[in-house]
């Protein structure tokens, strides 16, 4: 489980594989204080530690990524020398300071439009249509691993504007029009979505 809040940024060393990928990652975290089998939130997806050592002052870790998590998500598209949002694990007692992420990424989405508002940057996203029924104006949504709070919707697209923050500290600053972003829509949202298809299970 996960909070939605980046605590680093990543930079993709190494990709190997084939119809499996590996891609080692840079990154500040201190090797010691990563256990192998951990999971870390990589643009919003959960993936486990492999391997990890020692890289310039911090060090790198290994991911392995199977061809369906390549096919429902943008991690396929990693090139070396990219920067990825890094997550850790929530730990129980720790602030929650963005909200409830499960690492589980729903589906992939496209930045229709970017533009400034004085410091901060708002984007226009379309996600996948069955995704829409689970957004809504100020509730939640995780982008590239960020939580992020929904200022706009339509039936086809919703809006979200950056802080200067948010996009110095994450890929987010990077965004132009075109580019596809992994998303996840809020838990709470799609379990109302759920018994408001059953509503008898809430009774």
């Amino acid at each position: 489980m996960f909070t939605g809040i980046v605590t680093a940024l990543g930079r993709i060393r190494a990709i190997s594989g084939e119809a499996v990928k590996r891609f080692e990652i840079e990154t500040p975290y201190a090797p010691d204080g990563i256990e192998l089998g951990a999971s870390i939130a990589h643009a919003g997806a959960c993936l486990t530690v492999v391997a990890k050592g020692v890289a310039g002052e911090g060090g790198w870790h290994a991911v392995e990524v199977s061809p369906e998590t390549l096919r429902l998500t943008t991690l396929g598209d990693w090139r070396q020398g990219d920067n990825v949002n890094l997550e850790r694990a929530l730990k129980i007692g720790v602030e929650l300071g963005g909200h409830l992420v499960t690492g589980h990424v729903d589906g992939v989405g496209i930045v229709r439009q970017r533009r400034e508002e004085g410091e901060w940057i708002v984007f226009t996203v379309t996600p996948p249509p069955d995704l829409n029924r689970f957004i809504a104006r100020k509730g939640s949504i995780t982008i590239d691993g960020v939580s992020l709070t929904v200022n706009a919707v339509t039936a086809e697209s919703f809006d979200v504007m950056i802080i200067p923050h948010t996009a110095a500290a994450t890929t987010l600053g990077q965004l132009r029009s075109g580019a596809r972003v992994n998303l996840e829509v809020d838990l709470m949202a799609r379990y109302a979505a759920r018994l408001s298809e059953f509503p008898e299970a809430a009774s």
